[in-house]
């Protein structure tokens, strides 16, 4: 899995001008899925997710989680984090999951994190705008690989 954490104030995900979903203070979280991944993956990911130390503290210091300031997550779909851009001008998506199992992938991903952190979502393979207000900002690519 390869994952963009960004650190908001607040982020929102629209279809069609119609807000889907929206959160306060938390993570917007652009989820790819590759065709490797595993349960073991998915856990990986959740763990390091809810208990990552990006907050900020009373000192200004990062050292709260998204659980620690009862902050909600907003999921996102995004198989472009697997472009390859090595040859040519026009990137390739080759190496993200086939659809039928990323969306089976995402969808598990998002239940599990949900059972530790409110969880809204974006709707898998739709043409979303997401909206947001970085907080710091602060963003972390997180790869269940590396």
């Amino acid at each position: 899995m390869r994952i963009v954490l960004q650190r908001v104030l607040k982020a929102s995900v629209a279809i069609e001008k119609q807000t889907k979903a929206a959160i306060g203070p938390g993570l917007l979280l652009l989820v790819g899925v590759g065709p490797d991944d595993t349960q073991k993956d998915l856990e990986y990911a959740v763990r390091k997710i809810i208990n990552m130390r990006i907050f900020s503290d009373a000192e200004g210091k990062m050292n709260l989680s998204v659980q620690d300031i009862k902050g909600s997550v907003l999921s996102v779909s995004q198989f472009t984090l697997f472009a390859d851009t090595k040859k040519g001008n026009r990137p390739a998506f080759t190496k993200a999951a086939p659809p039928d199992m990323a969306e089976a992938f995402y969808q598990r991903f998002n239940r599990e994190l949900a059972q530790f952190v409110p969880v809204e979502t974006g709707v898998f393979g739709a043409d979303m705008q997401v909206s947001l207000v970085n907080d710091g900002p602060v963003t972390i690519i997180l790869d269940s690989k590396k």
